[in-house]
């Protein structure tokens, strides 16, 4: 049997797209297993990653006098968990380029919107605004540019006359627990790698994102 890749969770939060992501590996849906879900600070996901017999790590931003040294100290979680993927699920802090270049082609975040468009916060108020006919998440791969990494996959929804931030934010989380597990699952049987700056895909360099068709609205 091959072996299965790692995967370290990092969260700030509740920890739902974590918790996505180890109901794929627990149910065989993806050939990983989760070594470890790490926070930066004491997130109700740390305790939801406990329920389901994960190892957790809290590893407090607020012990740590710098940005650098926060950073060595995930990096010193991480490596010890012996996970081959880092996956930011909810993760609000900025990482630096060191930490970024450590684990670069491994490292992995989810982004509430169809990047480039609407990078930052408030993305789902910034649709609104923009009067944006389409929306959804995209899962990249980190770089120290904020949410500039190259884009592995998409999916998108259609914004309806009557949305508002909280039903855009629940509809697109939809898109989100079924799309990142799924990205994951690529990256841990090696069909997903990065090469220079550009994403590649069973062998082949993509020229854009793959837009997986999944529906958000039930």
């Amino acid at each position: 049997m091959a072996e299965r890749t790692t995967i370290a969770v990092i969260i700030s939060g509740r920890g739902t797209n974590m918790a996505a992501i180890v109901r794929a590996a627990q149910s065989g849906a993806i050939a990983a297993d989760v070594a470890v879900v790490i926070a930066d600070r004491a997130a109700a996901g740390l305790e939801l990653a406990r329920l389901r017999g994960i190892a957790t790590e809290l590893v407090a931003a607020r012990d740590f006098t710098n940005r650098a040294a926060f950073d060595a100290a995930l990096a010193e979680a991480i490596d010890r968990s012996g996970a081959r993927l880092i996956a930011l699920a909810g993760f609000m802090r900025i990482l630096t380029a060191g930490f970024v270049d450590r684990y670069r082609g491994r490292l992995v975040n989810i982004h509430p919107s169809l990047l480039p468009l609407h990078k930052g916060l408030h993305t789902h108020r910034q649709v609104l605004a923009a009067h944006d006919p389409r929306h959804g998440a995209s899962v990249h791969f980190v770089t120290p540019d904020l949410d500039g990494g190259p884009v592995i996959a998409q999916a998108a929804l259609d914004v309806l006359p009557d949305d508002t931030e909280s039903t855009l934010s629940v509809r697109v989380q939809r898109l989100e627990h079924m799309l990142y597990p799924r990205v994951c699952g690529w990256l841990a049987s090696g069909r997903v790698t990065l090469d220079g700056d550009r994403v590649v895909f069973d062998g082949k360099r993509l020229d854009q994102p793959i837009m997986e068709t999944l529906d958000g609205r039930n």
